[in-house]
């Protein structure tokens, strides 16, 4: 007896597919077939050898299948863990001072120019497209002070159609660029009005994220409202933690009743399996064992802890000590935007571990592909929905072509399809990510419509 009528299927793919699973840091599946029905979610893949069955099963023809040519493949799109949207108009200079004298010349100042909408209009529309081009499926954005323009940003991601946490930043000390701070009252209010309006807006991919700044923007007072909304409301939370050496000393000063960094959130709630935390450098075994206790994750931002000589993140620790671990660029402390310079700047991060003898393993390029794609998702709490090409979750997606016109990069004949994949991760950029898919819709090239 036939089947009943099933609704048509958005995409069918045949070709290589290049993801992480449970088992292995990178699979390759080559000669595979992918389907996408009209909501945007993976409903198979297998191998090209279930074709007859599978097309009798989706009601597909032939003539429906997108075929990807020998040097084409789907990867996931990649999560940005830590980025700062409104920094991107500087990203690429002024990395010449280390962590707080960068923040007190540079990025206050700037970041106090968006209650300009015209001006956060226009950067903020630069760095989601910028982004999305760079093959960013999902991004975890730290946006100003400033609601309305922080609820512009949440706008702009859902018109380009990326997924996103969205997070008005929250201070209220900032004794360095005293125009740029709330009083704690405010901060508290206009967060509230912040969570409230953008989720009023129901836009299907784009959270909000609870953001106090960090620990030496914030009183204790602040630290503790937050908490408590995000508690109340079961909301996401990102910051920063252990950046640098200064800053640790600073929050020791600051706030002496607290054992260590990670308490102080941690006391005030802020320190959840919702919880993004970006950078960890300096943290102790202690300090890793309460991030795993709480399921909390870490944002690993290699680019911006060389560039501004914060430190360097021992990734083999944190993996030990099971806590959650993406990658972030950390624009625009970080000077580059893609997450791809994120995957190369994270191997040297390793390599320099070994070097210093501080390690005698490092990461291999496979586990950071994997903390790229589907690492990313399970810290922002998305392995449900995407981070690979498993049944059930949804189409984010990357087509990579390796012999793109304009490629940076050359292959040779003797080059093998792995050969290919490195290349591409070590030497390709945007010139070889020809189309960007999320929830099964094609969002680069972009349409007329943004």
């Amino acid at each position: 007896m036939d089947s009943p009528q099933r609704p048509p299927l958005a995409h069918v793919f045949r070709g290589t597919f290049v993801h992480s699973c449970a088992s292995a840091p990178m699979e390759i599946l080559h000669g595979h077939l992918l389907g996408v029905d009209e909501s945007g979610t993976i409903v198979f893949l297998e191998q090209t050898d279930q074709q007859e069955q599978l097309a009798r099963k989706w009601g597909f023809k032939t003539s429906d299948i997108r075929e990807l040519s020998n040097h084409e493949f789907f990867m996931p799109g990649m999560v940005d863990t830590h980025i700062h949207a409104p920094q991107y108009s500087f990203a690429g200079t002024r990395v010449d001072l280390p962590l707080l004298q960068w923040l007190t010349t540079y990025t206050f100042p700037t970041e106090a120019k968006y209650k300009d909408s015209d001006f956060a209009e226009e950067v903020y529309t630069r760095v989601v497209r910028r982004t999305l081009k760079n093959g960013t499926t999902t991004a975890c954005y730290f946006a100003t002070i400033h609601t309305d323009t922080s609820l512009l940003l949440a706008e702009i991601i859902d018109k380009f159609g990326q997924r996103a946490f969205v997070g008005k930043v929250c201070m209220d000390m900032n004794d360095s660029v005293p125009q740029y701070k709330e009083t704690t009252e405010d901060s508290v209010q206009e967060t509230e009005r912040f969570v409230i309006e953008l989720l009023e807006k129901k836009y299907p991919r784009v959270q909000p994220v609870i953001t106090p700044r960090f620990g030496p923007s914030c009183t204790e007072g602040l630290l503790c409202a937050l908490g408590n909304l995000a508690q109340a409301r079961d909301l996401h939370v990102q910051s920063h933690i252990s950046e640098n050496e200064e800053e640790l000393k600073l929050v020791e000063n600051m706030f002496p009743a607290y054992q260590n960094y990670t308490e102080l959130y941690d006391k005030n709630k802020l320190l959840t399996s919702k919880t993004m935390m970006a950078h960890a450098c300096y943290l102790s075994e202690e300090e890793l064992k309460l991030f795993s206790l709480r399921g909390a994750a870490i944002s690993h931002c290699p680019n911006s802890n060389f560039s501004l000589r914060s430190g360097v993140l021992n990734v083999q620790k944190v993996l030990k000590n099971n806590v959650k671990l993406g990658l972030g660029t950390d624009v625009a402390g970080g000077y580059s935007a893609s997450m791809l310079d994120a995957i190369r700047k994270a191997m040297m991060a390793s390599n320099s571990l070994q070097v210093n003898k501080v390690n005698e393993t490092g990461l291999t390029l496979e586990e950071a592909f994997q903390l790229a794609t589907l690492g990313g998702s399970q810290a922002l709490g998305l392995d449900d929905v995407i981070g690979n090409f498993e049944v059930g979750k949804e189409f984010d997606a990357l087509l990579i072509n390796t012999k793109a016109s304009d490629s940076p990069f050359d292959l040779f004949s003797a080059d093998n399809f792995e050969d290919t994949l490195q290349k591409f991760l070590y030497l390709g950029d945007d010139r070889n990510i020809s189309e960007v898919y999320v929830a099964g819709k094609q969002v680069v090239p972009f349409s007329s419509s943004v």
